[in-house]
């Protein structure tokens, strides 16, 4: 048998040849994006083993030499806002030149489903959308990808903020941008990394499980919830077998939700903000928790352990991270109870440096675990960022607790936060319960006058303890004059049900 003599040409050129590797960069750096105002830009990607590379921003000029995997990095030094667009060239053996990039703030918003949430599917979509015309906003969607370790690589692209583009932007960070934007009128860019129905403990890198205790409530919460899919698929099998033995005692069962491999620990960190890090950040906005109201006691490790290793991996301990709490909605069996203590769980994680936390007890939908007002969402995340970050001298908190004294069969609550505060219906103060010693939680009548709130219930002559908006939902209406709604809270700490 004869050989053709082109394969062996080309096999020869190729022994002759060092293979090439073009220089490339990370997954963040394309046409489009938005690099962080005032803070060291980092840039880095790969080629060739002891390749040098040169990034140009503009006038600034930076060198690198890639280590033996072909791996560089560098960085720029720090840069005003500008809406005047600029290029990011890269050479090495190749030539990379990334046109319309602008410098601004970069955020982003991770979490699940309620941040997932495009703008599409919120209220007066079809007007939000053909308003949408706003070049200096841009977005990435970081495409769902799960790793059983950190990953490099990304799929993703940058687009310009228009009524054509933006019905696919997340809408919690849509309108956060949108707000910034016209308050400080710089560049915004959102990277847009989440995943509808997932739990916290995804989104962990795995240095996080170092500490002990964060592996534990991991562990148990991980437990906890593959114990209950094994509870559903005992039950389905017991349900099923008496359908089947009895056809006609009504519908076939249906099989019970089983989750994929996302909701398993640190793969969503590996897979969806590995590839990302270390770029440079403004901050970070977040909704998340309904995937960890099964367990409310392990999120008060989880979340923290999130915010503070998430700073860790993007090389900024002072990273601004700001979360909304969980909107009211009625599902659940009877307390309903379980979303209060995970509100409870997220308010207590203000405690990190720079934090903030939106209140959205106020706007959620009762039959709808994804409420379509996304608007309020984004305004009062915003205004977290608008008053720490940019000094803009407005509200960014609602009423919040600052004392309760008891007398005379009456509980006062007195409030900070609270210049104007009123109810937004011009009702009495709802949500309110009051318990004595024996810890039974009773509907209270609520009298407002100034700051404070006068607190009664006939089935409690003497009040010990009061607890306000503590169930999955409760129609709430008390607000201070910029119109942010009061903090849930309790006094007391009986065990959780």
């Amino acid at each position: 048998m004869r050989l053709s003599p082109l394969p062996l040409l080309l096999a020869a050129v190729l022994a002759a040849s060092p293979l090439r590797a073009d220089v490339t960069l990370a997954p963040l750096f394309q046409d489009h994006a938005v690099l962080q105002r005032d803070a060291i830009i980092h840039v880095w990607g790969t080629a060739d083993p002891r390749e040098s590379v040169t990034v140009i921003l503009g006038n600034e000029v930076a060198y690198a030499d890639t280590n033996g995997d072909g791996h560089w990095a560098t960085h720029l030094p720090a840069r005003p806002a500008s809406t005047d667009p600029v290029t990011l060239t890269v050479r090495g053996k190749n030539t990379i030149t990334l046109q319309d990039i602008l410098i601004g703030d970069v955020w982003l918003c991770g979490g699940q489903s309620n941040m997932e949430w495009p703008v599409r599917m919120t209220n007066r979509a079809a007007e939000e959308i053909a308003a949408a015309d706003f070049p200096l906003i841009r977005h990435i969607r970081i495409e769902r990808r799960i790793g059983h370790q950190p990953v490099s690589e990304a799929a993703g692209s940058w687009t310009v903020c228009t009524p054509e583009t933006v019905p696919h932007y997340t809408a919690v960070g849509y309108y956060f941008a949108r707000d910034l934007h016209r308050a400080t009128g710089v560049p915004v860019g959102l990277i847009n990394s989440n995943w509808g129905g997932t739990p916290i403990e995804a989104w962990l890198p795995p240095a996080a499980l170092d500490d002990l205790e964060v592996l534990a409530a991991t562990t148990a919460h991980q437990a906890k919830s593959y114990q209950g899919i094994h509870d559903n698929i005992v039950r389905y099998e017991a349900q099923l077998a008496a359908w089947r033995a009895d056809p006609a005692s009504g519908s076939r069962p249906t099989i019970p939700w089983r989750p994929g491999a996302e909701n398993t620990s640190l793969v969503l960190y590996n897979g969806m903000i590995a590839p990302l890090v270390p770029y440079t950040l403004g901050g970070v906005i977040w909704y998340q928790g309904e995937a960890n109201a099964d367990q409310p006691a392990t999120y008060h490790t989880l979340f923290p352990a999130l915010i503070e290793s998430w700073r860790d991996a993007f090389e900024d301990q002072a990273l601004p991270f700001y979360w909304a709490q969980l909107a009211n909605w009625g599902g659940g069996d009877s307390p309903n109870v379980d979303w209060a203590y995970l509100r409870e769980a997220q308010t207590a994680t203000l405690r990190l440096p720079q934090t903030g936390q939106a209140v959205i007890i106020d706007i959620g939908d009762e039959a709808d675990i994804h409420p379509r007002n996304k608007q309020d969402v984004g305004a009062r995340l915003a205004r977290l960022a608008r008053a720490r970050i940019y000094g803009e001298v407005i509200a960014d908190t609602g009423p919040r607790l600052a004392d309760v004294a008891f007398a005379d069969g009456t509980a006062t609550v007195y409030y900070d936060h609270a210049d104007g505060l009123h109810t937004t219906d011009g009702a009495a103060p709802r949500a309110f319960e009051l318990a004595g010693e024996d810890g039974v939680f009773h509907p209270a009548t609520a009298t407002l006058s100034a700051d404070t709130i006068a607190l009664t219930s006939p089935a409690v002559t003497a009040p010990r303890q009061v607890r306000y908006a503590w169930h999955r939902h409760m129609a709430v209406n008390l607000a201070n004059g910029d119109g942010l709604p009061a903090e849930p809270f309790r006094t007391d700490t009986f065990p959780q049900p």
